[in-house]
C-alpha cells in the first residue's frame, strides 16, 4: 500500500512540474491572504484566510457534510492562477459524501482540470499521503477529508501538517466531517451549514448559500457568523445577483451543534 501511495504522490509531483515549467503557477507570499470575496468576512480576518496555515471545516451536522466540503473547494477554487488543487479524502469518505462531480464543479464557475483527486483506502494512508501532498511547493492548495473520528491526527501530526504549509507557502484546508472539534495547532476552525438560497425569478433555484461560524481564530476573536452567498459570474463569495450580502451574524446554531454532538457521539 505505501508502495502505491507513493507512486501516486510521484505522478502528482511530476505533474505539478509540468505546470511550473510552463509557467501555470503565479508567484505567492506565504504571508498572504485568500480573500473569499465577501467584504466583511474577509475584512474581519485582516484579508481572508492566511496562507501557509492550516484551516479546519467541520459540518454543523451529519447531513451539512456536502455543504461544508463546497466551501472548502470553492475558496480553494479562488487561488489564482492555473496552480494544481490537490484533495486527498478516504474511500470511506467517498462512500459516505458521494463523488467528486467534475461538469458540477464547471458549473459553480471552478477549473475541474485543476483538481487532482488522491483517494486513500484508510486514514493512515491518508495522513501520510497528506504530509507529501502538503510540500508540494507548486500546489495552490491541499484539501483532506476525512470522516468521522481521527485519532492519528493528533497535535503532532498536525504540526508536522502545517509546518509543511508554512514552508511550501500553501493554503492547508482540513475538512472533517461527522466528528468533533478537537484541540489542533488550525490558524482557524469553522462550523458549515447549509443556508435557504435567495429564490430567482419564475421560482428558479438560487444560487448556493452557508452559514458559517468561526469556532477558533488563533489570531482573534471566535463566535463571528456570516452568511456567504457563492457568485458564480463573480467567481467569489459575497454579492449575489446584484443583491447585497446579509451583514454582520446569522442565526445561532445551538440545534444543530446538539445534533453535531449526538452525531460525533455517535461515530
Amino acid at each position: 500500500m505505501m508502495r502505491e501511495s507513493s507512486s501516486q504522490l510521484a505522478g502528482l509531483r511530476k505533474r505539478i512540474a509540468r505546470l511550473t515549467a510552463s509557467g501555470g503557477l503565479e508567484s505567492r507570499r506565504a504571508d498572504g491572504w485568500l480573500a473569499s470575496g465577501h467584504a466583511s468576512f474577509d475584512d474581519a480576518l485582516g484579508g481572508g484566510l492566511a496562507i501557509g496555515r492550516c484551516h479546519e471545516f467541520f459540518a454543523a451536522d451529519a447531513l451539512d457534510a456536502t455543504s461544508a466540503a463546497a466551501v472548502a473547494a470553492l475558496l480553494a477554487f479562488r487561488t489564482p492562477g492555473k496552480a494544481p488543487l490537490l484533495w486527498l479524502r478516504t474511500a470511506d469518505a467517498g462512500r459516505r459524501t458521494g463523488q467528486i462531480y467534475a461538469p458540477g464543479i464547471a458549473e459553480l464557475g471552478g477549473d475541474p482540470d485543476r483538481l487532482l483527486l488522491v483517494e486513500t483506502p484508510d486514514p493512515k494512508m491518508l495522513l501520510a499521503c497528506a504530509n507529501d501532498a502538503v510540500r508540494c511547493a507548486g500546489s495552490a492548495a491541499v484539501i483532506v477529508e476525512s470522516w468521522g473520528k481521527f485519532p492519528l491526527l493528533d497535535l503532532t501530526a498536525g504540526r508536522r501538517l502545517a509546518l509543511g504549509a508554512r514552508d511550501a507557502g500553501t493554503v492547508l484546508l482540513m475538512l472533517r466531517l461527522n466528528a468533533a472539534p478537537t484541540p489542533s495547532v488550525a490558524e482557524t476552525r469553522w462550523s458549515v451549514a447549509a443556508a435557504p438560497s435567495r429564490e430567482l425569478e419564475a421560482n428558479a433555484p438560487g444560487a448556493p448559500a452557508f452559514d458559517l461560524e468561526l469556532l477558533r481564530w488563533r489570531a482573534g476573536p471566535a463566535g463571528l457568523r456570516w452568511r456567504l452567498d457563492w457568485n458564480h459570474d463573480a467567481q467569489s463569495f459575497g454579492q449575489s445577483f446584484g443583491e447585497a450580502a446579509l451583514p454582520g451574524a446569522v442565526l445561532p446554531l445551538a440545534a444543530r451543534r446538539a445534533v453535531a454532538s449526538h452525531s460525533a457521539a455517535a461515530a
